[in-house]
């Protein structure tokens, strides 16, 4: 297994927020769904936020051959209508790591939370 973790330093502007949002669930996501082989490889993604507006993103997959196609498709992606390039400035950094071991609290269910989500940690 292989894992992403992007990582936007805080502060960021609500203004800078809400336009990742809206990348992210009206152009990555939809690229991500449509693209079989990246889709069914991922094996684990978290959405990691902090109250400055901070946020991490770990994506885990089976290869790292996937990790290279889903960079490819993000940032070769049109902006949709409605994105401005200034508010999207990218990622302060991005590390690969092998994964060295994973462990799931048997029964956990992690998926996304209202009461957790957008940076109400």
């Amino acid at each position: 297994m292989y894992a992403d973790l992007i990582i936007f330093d805080g502060p960021r502007s609500p203004e800078l927020v809400a336009a990742a949002d809206f990348a992210d669930t009206r152009r990555i996501r939809p690229l991500i769904d449509a693209d079989q082989h990246i889709r069914g490889d991922i094996l684990a993604s978290f959405d990691l936020r902090q109250r400055d507006g901070g946020r991490a993103v770990l994506v885990i997959t089976g290869s790292e051959a996937t990790l290279d196609a889903l960079a490819e498709v993000v940032m070769t992606s049109e902006l949709m209508p409605g994105e401005d390039p200034t508010l999207l400035p990218g990622p302060t950094r991005a590390e690969r790591y092998t994964v060295f071991e994973a462990s799931v609290k048997e029964g956990a269910d992690l998926r996304r939370s209202p009461a957790t989500s957008h940076g109400s940690a």
